[in-house]
């Protein structure tokens, strides 16, 4: 089973760099993390963008199909958990949001100098192995 497990790489961006990031992610004082990005094939996604994405869509097409609907939505009208979301951006290598440890663990390696500077605050893997994450609520619950 460990190896159909897939990995994600999280980064936690300070604060200017977040902000940069989510409205203009090529601007030139984020290209030390972008340009690592290009050679793995991996762009980022603001947590809470993607949040909000999920929020609205439920919202046009009917919530009963949207599990998370209401979890989701109490995150993002949350402000402190804004504050938390919107400087958290989840990685996609070659546009999958899990990928093979292999190169999860090739980013890792390179994005590793990055953290702690100016850019990159934080970094987290995680995988898909349902004993290392807490699971979503199922339908009804909350």
């Amino acid at each position: 089973m460990s190896d159909d497990l897939k990995s994600q790489l999280r980064l936690t961006l300070n604060q200017e760099f977040a902000q940069v990031a989510r409205k203009d992610p090529g601007d030139a004082s984020i290209s030390t993390l972008t340009d690592i990005l290009k050679r793995h094939d991996a762009v980022m996604t603001c947590q809470f963008d993607a949040f909000a994405d999920y929020v609205r869509e439920a919202e046009n097409k009917g919530t009963k199909n949207y599990p998370l609907y209401e979890w989701t939505k109490k995150t993002i009208d949350d402000p402190a958990k804004k504050a938390k979301y919107t400087k958290s951006f989840a990685l996609y290598i070659g546009g999958e949001e899990v990928y093979e440890k292999d190169k999860a663990d090739a980013l890792e390696a390179e994005l590793k100098s990055l953290v702690g500077g100016p850019i990159v605050a934080e970094m987290f893997k995680y995988d898909t192995d349902p004993a290392h994450n807490p699971q979503p609520p199922r339908h009804g619950q909350r």
